[in-house]
C-alpha cells in the first residue's frame, strides 16, 4: 500500500469570515472545521496528517492537540506568500515522512467524508495518474492528490497561479474521480455560508 500523507491547509487569515475557520464549530459534531477535517481522513484510512498553519497560530495548535499520535503542526513560515506556500512546507512534511502522495484539503470544506478519501486514496493507488482530483456533478473539488513525482513541479509553480496552473497544465496526467459528496464543493469563506451550514441538509 502505497504512503499517502493528508495535509490540510489552515494558514490563512480568514479575513473575510471574521474568525479563524479552522476554529468554527462544524455542523452535527460541534467540532472545530481542523478536528472534523482530521477525523474525516483518518477515519478515511489516512495514517499521516500535517495541518500547516502560521508559526504563531497557537489556536490551531491547541485545537489539534490530541488528535492522534500522528497528527502534526507544519509551519509555514511565509504565509503572506499565499497557499502555495503553505503546499509546499506540507510537502516537505510529506517527503519527511516517506510519502508517495499527498491528500491535499484547504481547512474550510469541513463536510468532506471520510468516504470520499478512502475512495480517492483507493484510486490513486491503483491508478497510473500522478495527479487525482475529486468531482462532483462534474465540477472539481477537494480533496486533491499529488504523487511524489509532481513534488518538483509544484515547487517550480507560479506562487500567483498556484498549484491548479500544474494540474492543468497536462489533463492526460490528472484522474478525475466523481463522488456522490457534495461536500468536496463546499468551501466557507463568508459568514452568511457558514450560517447556512446549520440551515441546509449536507447530505
Amino acid at each position: 500500500m502505497l504512503n499517502v500523507v493528508g495535509l490540510i491547509l489552515a494558514a490563512g487569515q480568514s479575513s473575510r469570515m471574521g474568525h479563524p475557520k479552522a476554529l468554527l464549530p462544524s455542523p452535527h459534531t460541534g467540532l472545530p472545521f481542523v478536528r472534523q477535517l482530521i477525523l474525516s481522513l483518518q477515519d478515511g484510512g489516512l495514517g499521516r496528517i500535517g495541518v500547516v498553519g502560521r508559526q504563531t497560530d497557537d489556536g490551531l495548535r491547541r485545537a489539534i492537540a490530541g488528535a492522534g499520535p500522528h497528527v502534526d503542526f507544519v509551519e509555514n513560515p511565509s504565509p503572506e506568500l499565499g497557499q502555495l506556500s503553505s503546499l509546499l512546507a506540507g510537502l516537505e512534511y510529506a517527503e519527511a515522512h516517506g510519502a508517495a502522495g499527498a491528500l491535499v484539503v484547504p481547512v474550510d470544506m469541513p463536510l468532506i467524508k471520510s468516504g470520499t478519501v478512502r475512495a480517492a486514496v483507493a484510486a490513486f493507488v491503483d491508478g497510473g495518474q500522478p495527479m487525482l482530483r475529486v468531482t462532483h456533478r462534474g465540477e472539481h473539488g477537494h480533496p486533491v492528490i499529488f504523487g511524489a513525482r509532481m513534488f518538483p513541479a509544484l515547487r517550480d509553480a507560479d506562487p500567483s497561479l498556484g498549484a491548479r496552473a500544474v494540474i492543468r497544465q497536462d489533463p492526460s496526467r490528472v484522474h478525475n474521480l466523481e463522488v456522490d459528496d457534495p461536500g468536496v464543493l463546499r468551501d466557507i469563506d463568508l459568514p452568511e455560508e457558514y450560517r447556512r451550514l446549520f440551515e441546509d441538509d449536507p447530505d
